[in-house]
């Protein structure tokens, strides 16, 4: 597998057409690439840009679930399912006193992009949105698939057997984040590459494009065994203890 940044594109303004662009600059692709595209550049395309005085206005109206708050730090769940700070509002890359939001609907951005890229070169090539993501119980941040398009996100290997011949019950690896990771490690913030190509992973890449995109990666709420934050949990428990005790 070799990872690399496309050089030249240019500043991203609303209404560009990233397909273009990402086109003009890639070069010669190959089939089974890989094109990693920093949400950032999606959002400021879509013209996803509000007023910095407006930062916790916009969180608010991206969210459609508190999970946990602490100091100034709101964790929320946004309207496609993703659990994130701040909703995902960020002021890093983009013009002073101005915040963007994130993209509307990432799949939908990335199967445009993906249909458009596909018709130009005539191979099959994937498409993955990527974001910075904190986690739970780990420090630092990482790039992780927001959305996706002709790209195999998990790869389910449950029911095969590993090297000891004992089967494997449970094990989906998070390709799609695996490759958002892997390109964050050779684009740049500061130095405007904001898109790579990841090649070698033909296997990856599928022949039609799937309209679930990146959502098999999101955990389902019947699922999440960690539903609220500590202390959200504690404040329902007491309350629902105080209306016990109350009787009918």
């Amino acid at each position: 597998m070799t990872v690399w940044a496309i050089e030249g594109l240019p500043e991203i303004a609303p209404g560009d057409d990233l397909a273009v662009l990402i086109g003009d600059a890639a070069g010669e692709l190959q089939d089974g690439d890989i094109l990693a595209v920093t949400s950032k550049i999606v959002s400021k395309a879509e013209g996803r840009i509000v007023q910095a005085a407006d930062r916790e206005d916009a969180i608010t109206a991206e969210t459609v679930r508190v999970v946990a708050t602490r100091g100034g730090t709101r964790i929320v769940e946004n309207a496609w399912g993703q659990i994130m700070a701040a909703a995902g509002v960020d002021a890093s890359n983009t013009a002073d006193g101005t915040v963007l939001l994130l993209p509307a609907d990432p799949d939908a951005s990335a199967r445009s992009m993906c249909l458009a890229l596909r018709e130009r070169f005539g191979i099959r090539l994937g498409v993955v949105i990527t974001d910075t993501f904190g986690r739970p119980w780990r420090e630092g941040q990482t790039d992780v698939a927001l959305g996706a398009a002709g790209v195999r996100v998990l790869d389910d290997l449950r029911g095969t057997r590993d090297a000891a011949g004992h089967e494997l019950r449970v094990t989906q690896p998070a390709v799609g984040d695996e490759i958002a990771a892997a390109a964050d490690l050779v684009k740049g913030k500061a130095n405007g590459t904001p898109v790579a190509v990841v090649r070698g992973l033909g296997h990856l890449v599928t022949e039609e494009i799937d309209p679930d995109g990146a959502q098999p990666l999101v955990r389902k709420a019947d699922a999440d065994m960690f539903r609220v934050g500590s202390t959200e949990a504690w404040d329902e428990g007491y309350r629902a203890g105080l209306q016990a005790g109350q009787g009918p």
